[in-house]
């Protein structure tokens, strides 16, 4: 069964088709765009080795005439050089790119950031196409039009907003996901429960055994109602100048655990599961949500394979990474905290002893 949802943001909205053996689409997709005749598919090395040969086929047999570009895998290689590499090879093809050239990233998260970095970029601004392979890029990152790199600084500070002009996600290929980044995907639709859907959550736990069974339905469902929420949020708050800085709860602690400990060190759905623990921690401080709320988040978490505890970790080192999150305003850290399970608001007045206390709660997890 196929699911489409709409992005709605005017002329620039696109739609996000669900469901399973949908990479088979992409090339009728692309050679439906006004004028395309040529795409560059942009891929991680592992996932052009396993999906690189379908995408190239489908396009081709479409009429497009198909470039595979891969690069090495890992949120390290998520950087300015990559991209460097990337440019190098695209305006090396013969015949040229030009800006009728349509960018396909066939990947995760990390694939989908660089290439509509890229696409962004290029001719200042070629249109794209999101194939996500992971859970992760299928409820979050795909859907949106926010593109970048990473920064020795800090994470996702060089980028800019771009949207594409349609996401496909296949069901099919969450069956070659590691578990490890299954999870990192369910991080993300534990965190949409609770900024928006409460009942997204009862359903998680209800089929919490078929989704790590990755059971085709359930997850084709799983994909939709997190898909929905996202666009939701992105239609009303296109450049996250309001309530869209509520998708980003548990990421400013976690995005300063992921660049204290280091990116290879620690997955983005762990720090994730981490931050939203520490989050829900210094809620329940706040007197915002009880602790019955904060530990079933927490269970949660925990039944999933998430994180739900991180010893070890230096408060003043993650206070001064959180002053450079994008959500801070000349140096004051700004957090998304509950008020209530599905519900939730950015306070700005954290302060270095309501992280310390944080991270003490989630030491003793």
């Amino acid at each position: 069964m196929h699911q489409t949802i709409t992005v709605e943001l005017g002329e620039r909205s696109y739609e996000v088709r669900i469901g399973p053996g949908i990479l088979a689409e992409l090339g009728p997709f692309v050679a439906s765009m006004d004028d395309a005749r040529r795409s560059v598919v942009i891929s991680d090395r592992t996932v052009a080795g396993l999906y690189g040969a379908e995408a190239v086929e489908s396009l081709r047999e479409a009429g497009i005439e198909t470039s595979l570009l891969p690069f090495p895998a890992g949120e390290e290689n998520k950087n300015l050089a990559t991209c460097g590499e990337l440019f190098d090879a695209i305006f090396a093809l013969d015949p040229p790119v030009d800006r009728r050239t349509v960018v396909v990233a066939l990947g995760g998260g990390v694939t989908g950031d660089v290439a509509g970095f890229v696409a962004a970029a290029a001719l200042r601004g070629l249109r794209w196409v999101q194939c996500p392979t992971t859970l992760l890029a299928d409820v979050d990152a795909s859907v949106g039009g926010k593109t970048g790199v990473d920064h020795p600084t800090g994470k996702n500070l060089i980028g800019a907003f771009h949207q594409p002009s349609g996401v496909l996600i296949d069901v099919d290929l969450l069956r070659s996901l590691p578990d490890e980044q299954l999870r990192n995907g369910l991080a993300e639709c534990v965190k949409h429960g609770i900024i928006r859907d409460v009942d997204l959550l009862d359903f998680i736990e209800d089929h919490a055994r078929q989704i790590l069974a990755r059971d085709p339905g359930i997850m084709g469902e799983l994909i939709a109602r997190n898909v929905a929420i996202k666009a939701a949020v992105v239609s009303a708050d296109e450049t996250e100048s309001g309530q869209r800085e509520h998708l980003n709860f548990g990421h400013t602690v976690g995005h300063a655990i992921e660049a204290c400990v280091g990116y290879n060190r620690i997955s983005h759905g762990a720090a994730v599961s981490e931050g939203m623990v520490a989050a829900c921690n210094m809620a329940v401080a706040r007197g915002l949500i009880e602790r019955e709320a904060a530990d079933r988040v927490r269970d949660l978490l925990a039944r999933l394979g998430l994180p739900i505890r991180h010893e070890g970790l230096d408060g003043d080192e993650i206070w001064r990474i959180m002053q450079h999150d994008k959500k801070a305003r000349g140096g004051q850290v700004r957090m998304i905290l509950p008020v209530v399970l599905g519900e939730v608001a950015t306070f700005e007045d954290i302060t270095p002893a309501c992280v310390h206390g944080a991270l003490a709660a989630l030491r003793e997890g």
